[in-house]
């Protein structure tokens, strides 16, 4: 686990790790999302919207079960997908 400590003005060193896997150099910019469970990711400004997709839920759209995710797999990987 990564930990980083907030100073007294507000701000934050982000581990080289993470400044790794996020691609970061200085004077880029980070977007923090709220999730639907209250926790926040951390994307790069620079990521098009699209790399976003798929993050947060639809809400017009309805919860799967991993049950109904493993059926869609199956019936896919069969070809009898429904569209």
């Amino acid at each position: 686990m990564l930990t980083a400590t907030v100073s007294s003005n507000g701000q934050v060193t982000l581990p080289t790790e993470i400044l790794i896997a996020l691609g970061l150099k200085p004077g880029d910019r980070i977007v923090f999302i709220k999730m639907e469970n209250g926790n926040y990711a951390v994307v790069p400004r620079t990521h098009s919207v699209k790399k976003l997709n798929g993050m947060l839920r639809r809400p017009a759209q309805k919860p799967v079960s991993l049950e109904e995710m493993d059926q869609a797999i199956a019936q896919g990987a069969a070809g009898n997908d429904r569209s």
